[in-house]
């Protein structure tokens, strides 16, 4: 007697994974799962999908990303990914975590329940991320141990902090081991590290990296036994130099990843689709790499029975459009066609913007001409030590048109502290007015840079009275501004409308700046200028702060 099952898809070319090869079979599919491949005479199918030889690869899998980078909340992030083919992400709820600590979480993940996507999260390391900056919250080995118990949570996230590391801090090494004890594993982050240091990281069980910039960064994480996530996000552009670490007898340690886009570069360009497509072009096998944007992904985290078209496997799949374009026809999830919805975002109450800044604390009064400069990289997140001399006027600092450096301020806006840090940066090419966000890389505190301390001002009052967000301001007007109510982070809107008002200020950005078009994102950028644990100097709310010698210095030169 043969058995039932929901759905039978016939003249497919399915990719199997563990060959790395396309293969005319059958697909059998019941209760979410693959039940069977080939011919089944056992089985009898209640529907049946003519595949008409196109194509199917199992559902993309986005190896490291920060949900709240896209601006969006998880269940709209699900309805702008799933018709690419991402069909999995693999995110770090760091971003809100560090505003709010265990609500923040307890949020995503309850919102995440919303999408068919399938969000599973790794409990961040690093709240706060380091010392040298005020957060707003602190999660202690302890607070997380608890969250193991929910389904989406599969390890521990992205271990930045190298020195706490090296020095055996109790606290991380719990974290660490608190993943290790539930089944799971902890993420790296090794910016900077050399083969010596990531060695370290290794002792203690982390065996992940997505910070490679460079084809000699990725041999030697693959060397030391790293799975290394291919990164191509909205600003952190790497993977064109790192895919050439690629070949076919390593592939099988490599993913891909997006780490921090945006919504509105999802929309046009793609997610892991985009991924793949600079794959293929740069010489991968479509079978490979495919391959790394499903089950490599899905190994390096230990998902079991994701990311292959095989038995026992969850029925994630894509009936590609074109192969080397890596578009979907149709996308499944969990034996589901999927379909669009009308959720909305969950509430967020949260009031997380407090400060006392006032137009007066912008004056900037070096005690030398000869000063310190951050400089930016488009679109990297690392950033170049700069000394220059700029003008003063009565002592006090005026942009500098000439050399393009403006005014930088980081205000911290968790605890009404009062604190703020004031520095110089170069790159953004402003003409007249400001940019502010409460999205400032890992503490999010709220950063700004401008041409005038007016303008600076008027944008950062801006996002504080809208509880967060991204304004464009020149004087004492705005000219565009994109609310961000949920943690400072995110939008309550729906995706599109979420994607527009970042159109709004980017076309604000090419105001202030006179450029129709600028060949980086000015806001990411931004955001990223405050992380400390990335080379080279950063601006927190305490100060200028030196990656490499691992401390605050002075705006001056000696």
């Amino acid at each position: 007697m043969k058995q039932n099952v929901e759905l039978c898809i016939k003249n497919g070319r399915i990719l199997n994974v563990f060959r790395r090869q396309f293969e005319d079979k059958k697909l059998w599919i019941n209760h979410g799962k693959i039940i069977a491949t080939g011919e089944a005479t056992d089985l009898n199918a209640n529907r049946t999908y003519d595949a008409q030889q196109a194509f199917i690869v199992p559902g993309m899998i986005d190896a490291h990303v920060h949900v709240e980078s896209s601006m969006v909340a998880p269940s709209e992030l699900g309805k702008a990914l799933l018709p690419t083919g991402t069909t999995a992400i693999v995110a770090d709820p760091h971003e809100i975590a560090n505003v709010c600590g265990i609500p923040g979480i307890e949020y995503m993940i309850k919102d995440a329940a919303q999408t068919p996507l399938d969000i599973f999260y790794m409990l961040p390391s690093s709240v706060p991320c380091t010392p040298f900056e005020h957060n707003g919250a602190t999660l202690t080995a302890a607070d997380l141990k608890p969250l193991y118990a929910e389904p989406t949570v599969k390890g521990l996230a992205e271990v930045m902090d190298f020195p706490a590391v090296v020095n055996g801090d109790p606290d991380l090494l719990q974290k660490i081991q608190d993943a290790q004890a539930a089944g799971y594993h902890a993420d790296g982050h090794g910016s900077g590290l050399n083969s010596q240091q990531l060695d370290i990281y290794r002792r203690v069980g982390i065996d992940t990296d997505h910070e490679c910039m460079t084809k000699q960064q990725a041999q030697t994480r693959l060397a030391a036994g790293f799975w290394t996530f291919l990164r191509e996000g909205s600003v952190e552009r790497d993977l064109n130099q790192v895919i050439e670490a690629v070949n076919e007898g390593n592939a099988q340690r490599f993913a891909f990843c997006t780490d921090d886009k945006l919504i509105s570069d999802i929309l046009v360009e793609g997610g892991i689709d985009r991924c793949i497509r600079l794959a293929i072009k740069k010489g991968i096998r479509p079978e490979t790499a495919y391959t790394m944007a499903s089950y490599n992904a899905a190994q390096a985290h230990k998902l079991t029975n994701y990311g292959a078209l095989s038995t026992g496997f969850t029925a994630d799949l894509v009936v590609l459009a074109d192969l080397k374009a890596a578009s979907a026809r149709r996308v499944m999830k969990a034996g589901q066609w999927i379909t669009p919805s009308n959720t909305q975002p969950l509430a967020f109450d949260q009031s997380t913007v407090h400060h006392q800044l006032q137009l007066k604390d912008l004056e900037l009064k070096p005690k030398s001409r000869n000063c310190q400069v951050i400089g930016i990289i488009p679109n990297h997140i690392e950033t170049q030590r700069l000394q220059r001399t700029v003008p003063l006027n009565n002592g006090l600092f005026c942009n500098d048109f000439d050399q393009d450096i403006s005014k930088m301020i980081v205000v911290e806006r968790h605890h009404n502290l009062g604190t703020f840090g004031l520095g110089l940066v170069h790159g953004f090419g402003l003409k007249n007015g400001a940019i502010a966000t409460t999205v400032a890389h890992d503490s999010h505190n709220i950063v700004a840079v401008g041409t005038d301390d007016q303008a600076i001002y008027t944008a950062i009052q801006a996002i504080t009275n809208s509880n967060g967000g991204i304004a464009v301001a020149q004087q004492d007007q705005i000219l565009a501004i994109m609310p961000l109510p949920i943690a400072g982070l995110m939008s309550a809107k729906p995706y599109a409308t979420a994607a527009q008002d970042l159109q709004a200020i980017s076309t604000g950005y090419q105001k202030i700046t006179g450029k129709k078009t600028v060949d980086f994102n000015p806001f990411i950028t931004l955001s990223f200028l405050t992380l400390p644990v990335i080379p080279t100097l950063k601006l927190t709310d305490q100060g200028l702060y030196d990656f490499e010698a691992g401390k605050f210095i002075d705006l001056e030169v000696d």
